[in-house]
């Protein structure tokens, strides 16, 4: 059974940082992604290789994925209040080497997690 499991959400002050984590377990992807409600926010290729960002987090947020335990990540610094949301982990399994940035890219997803950032 295919199943994505987020964490790592919660209350936080702007300027602050926290880090997302995404537990895949069932089988692996070849991408993944992470969307605030169902806007794009980061994408990662299988190997890290590709990246991609929206540009509202660029500079600020990082995705990475630990192969060894299959968990993606998000690290979000220098967070603000337009980022609050539910942030929900995705993956995809074609091997198509364009990464997506709609959430109709991407076949599975976990519950979400609740990130709320306070000025």
């Amino acid at each position: 059974q295919v199943q994505l499991v987020e964490s790592g959400g919660g209350s936080v002050q702007a300027g602050d940082s926290l880090r997302l984590s995404c537990a895949v377990s069932g089988r692996s992807f070849n991408a993944y992604a992470w969307f605030r409600q169902r806007e794009f926010v980061a994408s990662t290729s299988w190997g890290g290789a590709s990246t991609d960002y929206a540009d509202s987090v660029k500079g600020r947020f990082t995705i990475s994925r630990d192969n060894a335990s299959n968990t993606v990540y998000l690290q979000m610094n220098s967070l603000k209040p337009e980022d609050t949301g539910v942030y929900y982990c995705a993956a995809r399994a074609s091997s198509s080497p364009v990464l997506p940035t709609t959430a109709g890219g991407f076949g599975s997803w976990g519950q979400g997690t609740e990130v709320t950032v306070s000025s």
